[in-house]
């Protein structure tokens, strides 16, 4: 499978820091955060990578180059204005083909192991998830895990026992972004109507994860990278 990793945003809730460098290129533990999920993927046998930029996306090109230091083929989707996590994806299609391919939030840092995620790689679902438990930053949550392995929407009439965080982790089948041209568009619109469809599986995942979406979880990683 093909992967998609997502670094166009502006990071604007870590400002200055991404004043001079695009979110994904922050360093922790030495390195800039995008290169463990390189090395993560690549260490399960993903290597064709797509990586969507616009902010200071030149910087992302430069650091990372064609991937060959990494042993994978990295390939770039450039936006002019940052088209949000769907419209990316879109604008990215005829490089990632007509097959199911996993994507990546490109601010992550988690031990999952990517490997399980050669399982969907014929799914016929329009997306497979992975949840985590919900995070401070997060309390109450995105979707419900059924019993089932599929997700449901949070009603709140409802007493649901598993409401779960989307990771930013997931594997998408091309036909979620059927006729739809490229816009700002985002991706949560999507899932939610193929929720409702009754056509999206998940899997909870209980390991080290975090999204690094603020100075302080940014320090914290890096302390802790550092400390290990």
């Amino acid at each position: 499978m093909k992967v998609m990793i997502l670094a166009a945003g502006k990071g604007q809730r870590m400002r200055p820091l991404t004043e001079k460098v695009p979110k994904p290129l922050l360093p922790v533990g030495g390195k800039p955060l995008i290169e463990y999920l390189i090395e993560s993927l690549n260490q399960a046998g993903f290597t064709e990578l797509v990586i969507n930029h616009a902010w200071l996306g030149e910087q992302v090109v430069a650091a990372l180059g064609d991937g060959s230091r990494f042993g994978s083929n990295i390939v770039y989707s450039a936006e002019g204005e940052p088209l949000n996590t769907a419209g990316g994806i879109i604008n990215a299609l005829p490089l990632l083909g007509n097959e199911p391919f996993i994507l990546v939030n490109g601010d992550l840092w988690t031990d999952y192991s990517f490997s399980a995620l050669n399982t969907y790689s014929d799914m016929e679902q329009l997306a497979h998830l992975v949840m985590v438990d919900n995070p401070p930053q997060h309390p109450k949550g995105d979707y419900v895990l059924g019993g089932n392995g599929n997700l449901t929407l949070i009603d709140p009439l409802k007493v649901a026992e598993k409401i779960l965080t989307y990771s930013g982790l997931a594997v998408l089948n091309p036909l979620l972004f059927e006729n739809l041209a490229v816009e700002k568009l985002p991706l949560a619109t999507l899932y939610e109507s193929a929720i409702k469809q009754g056509k999206v599986s998940a899997e909870y995942y209980q390991g080290e994860w975090s999204d690094i979406g603020t100075v302080d979880r940014l320090n914290e990683l890096d302390a802790s990278l550092q400390q290990n």
